[in-house]
């Protein structure tokens, strides 16, 4: 379904693209400072571009705009979380895997810097707990600036990667589309999923977190009122090349109303 959105003082049109004052966002309860960047008013380019977060340094995220992007249609969002020991940069790998076409893709960087790996790219992962004020900062700045449909927000883990999107999902209730959980864990402790849709993708024989971690995390979330999909794939650790094409499935039929994989 086709949404103009609203404008008025959070942003301002000038010849050679947009400039934007701080607003703040309803979902996520954060102010965001303006930002410097520079985009078409008609027909922002579609593909990826680098954000440098205004008041959070260090936290570099990657943002996709989809082929043919329409400003004036409200898309989903998926948020990307990288497995440990990588970044934003082998997020955006996953992206062609999921679609091209259906989503605006958010791709962050972990907030424990790691260091270098062996190859020289930098290595980030995730701290356990509450979700910090990065990744809420990196979600109220697409949601602000790019179309992005509010009920429609979908969080994408891979491995401890999984992690930090429950434990986002779990913290923002219905605000939350569904948590698409790779290889991951689930979280221990309380789980308030209440009415929260999860896909779990799992490979039968990951060595790093065993298959009946995804047993463990669906039976939980069943239990708090979930409504949870478990697909198992014949693969270790890494993300099977069938993962991210049934999550684009899974997430698509969220958004459309229609059952897939029985869920």
């Amino acid at each position: 379904m086709k949404r103009s959105r609203k404008t008025g003082a959070a942003s301002r049109s000038k010849t050679s693209g947009l400039a934007f004052v701080g607003v703040p966002n309803r979902i996520i309860g954060l102010t965001m400072p303006a930002p410097k960047i520079t985009r078409s008013v008609a027909h922002p380019a579609e593909g990826f571009r680098p954000v440098s977060l205004p008041g959070v340094p260090g936290r570099p995220v990657r943002v996709y705009l989809p082929t043919d992007y329409q400003p004036k249609y409200a898309y989903p969002l998926v948020v990307l979380f990288h497995a440990e020991g990588e970044c934003e940069e082998h997020a955006a790998r996953l992206v062609s895997r999921l679609s091209r076409r259906n989503y605006i893709v958010l791709c962050l960087r972990g907030s424990v810097d790691l260091g270098l790996r062996a190859d020289g790219r930098p290595a980030f992962g995730w701290l356990a707990g509450t979700p910090d004020r990065g990744t809420k900062a990196a979600l109220a700045y697409v949601m602000t600036h790019f179309s992005v449909h509010a009920e429609r927000v979908f969080l994408v883990g891979v491995g401890e990667g999984a992690v930090a999107a429950y434990q986002l999902g779990l913290s923002m209730g219905d605000r939350v589309a569904g948590v698409v959980a790779l290889n991951g864990r689930l979280p221990k402790g309380r789980v308030p999923a209440n009415n929260l849709r999860v896909l779990i993708g799992h490979g039968t024989a990951n060595p790093v977190v065993p298959v009946a971690e995804a047993r463990r995390a669906a039976t939980a979330l069943t239990r708090s009122g979930a409504a949870v999909r478990v697909t198992r794939y014949a693969t270790s650790h890494r993300v099977h090349p069938e993962m991210l094409a049934d999550a684009n499935r899974w997430i698509m039929s969220q958004v459309m109303g229609k059952a897939v994989f029985g869920v």
